[in-house]
């Protein structure tokens, strides 16, 4: 009996006030709640720790894994530069006059020594024959000075003439010699004045449009003061400048001492996705800008139709050296990790492992790996998020092969800097 009168004692504790008659039967159904309450908590947490031992471990995730594909690619300098002609000439005419014909359509190609510009030329006629007239005049006193000599030369005894006549007759034929050599030289001053009335090409090129029009004076004066008839742009071979480092000057010099040919260069137009325009290197400056630390460098290209224009931009490659073997992964395959790069790997026993790399550039939409990886690791090349270092995976066999789509995007962007890395696959 004393049990109950315990527990009855425990329940009154939370009884009202001056509620005296109904102690013991309110005090039962608490103590019995309180006793249901604690069994159905341990029996939640027996439940709760014993459900993991119970569940069925999840399966290693499955990835392709590949080993890295091995080529010979060539790396290249990207640069930014312009076309500009190999040669330029400001077409002006050396005797002035009124422009008679016009003997080209704009935008031309001409040849060295084409008639361009006509200008009047019968002035120059006239002068031409004036002075021919005054070569004739000028023979025939030669020839009666030389007749009056001749004479007298040989005279002797009592015929001969005193000394001195004879050398006033020798002094008039050397005068009248001289007169003659002067009108010559006149006759081809005028006969330069009448070559000089048809304006020619002074070298093979695309010509502007023409700056006069027919019935316009022009001015033949000496120098830039003799009117501007337009202008022609040797376009084949073209040259192609831009500006590079001073790492690219030095080995351009250092090339030139060891007798090496020049570099190769490769240019794409704006609207191309293929370097399809060659040429090699022609001419670096003889000095860097001392702000930017860059010097002017120059390659050629052939341009035997005429398709390139002085002044179209263009994106140029410069090969670093000679092909070299390349491991190559997807450029999706690399991953950060804080301030390194790396590529995951599968073991043979299924263990992933992260290896720090060293990056090339892209080829073919691929990257180029320089240094972290051999030629025999399995490159996990799909399903990145489930594939965490340290994790065991499965792995299903996969092949890394070109991206030419990828690689026509990244040539359509062109490069991010002026002189930004690059390779192509050699073949």
């Amino acid at each position: 009996m004393n049990a109950p009168v315990k527990l009855e004692e425990t329940a009154t504790v939370s009884a009202p006030p001056g509620d005296t008659g109904g102690k013991r039967g309110s005090g039962r159904p608490l103590a019995i709640g309180a006793i249901a309450l604690v069994a159905v908590a341990g029996l939640g947490w027996k439940l709760f720790h014993e459900a993991p031992a119970d569940a069925a471990p999840l399966p290693p995730a499955i990835v392709q894994a590949a080993n890295p594909l091995v080529k010979d690619v060539t790396e290249w300098d990207d640069y930014v530069g312009r076309f500009a002609p190999s040669k330029t000439v400001e077409v002006r005419p050396r005797v002035s006059g009124a422009v008679t014909q016009i003997l080209f359509r704009d935008g031309d190609f001409v040849q060295a020594g084409q008639a361009l510009f006509v200008v009047d030329p019968r002035p120059y006629r006239a002068a031409l024959a004036e002075a021919q007239a005054e070569v004739a005049s000028a023979q025939a006193a030669l020839t009666l000075a030389r007749s009056d000599y001749a004479r007298v030369a040989g005279l002797k005894g009592d015929e001969a003439m005193a000394a001195s006549e004879v050398d006033q007759l020798r002094s008039r034929v050397r005068a009248a010699d001289a007169q003659l050599a002067a009108a010559q030289a006149r006759v081809r001053q005028r006969a330069l004045d009448v070559e000089f009335s048809t304006v020619r090409a002074p070298i093979s090129g695309r010509i502007s449009d023409r700056r006069v029009d027919v019935g316009n004076l022009v001015s033949g004066e000496n120098g830039t003061g003799a009117s501007l008839l337009t202008t022609i742009n040797a376009v084949s071979p073209i040259y192609f400048t831009f500006d590079a480092s001073e790492a690219l000057f030095l080995k351009t010099q250092r090339e030139k001492a060891e007798h090496k040919d020049a570099a190769n260069v490769q240019v794409r137009l704006q609207d191309e996705t293929q370097y399809r325009w060659n040429g090699k290197l022609d001419f670096t400056d003889n000095g860097l800008d001392p702000r930017s630390g860059t010097i002017r460098v120059r390659a050629v290209l052939d341009n035997k139709d005429g398709f390139l224009t002085p002044g179209m931009f263009g994106n140029m490659r410069l090969a670093e050296g000679g092909t070299v073997k390349a491991m190559l992964v997807p450029d999706d395959a690399i991953q950060s990790d804080q301030a390194r790069k790396v590529v995951l790997t599968v073991g043979k026993d299924g263990t992933v492992a992260a290896k720090p790399v060293e990056l090339g550039p892209l080829v073919d939409g691929l990257r180029v790996i320089r240094a972290g990886l051999v030629p025999s690791d399995r490159v996990v090349i799909s399903n990145y998020q489930a594939a965490v270092a340290g994790a065991k995976v499965n792995t299903r066999r996969g092949q890394i092969a070109p991206d030419m789509k990828a690689a026509a995007a990244a040539a359509a962007s062109g490069p991010s800097s002026p002189a930004a890395a690059q390779a192509t696959i050699a073949h």
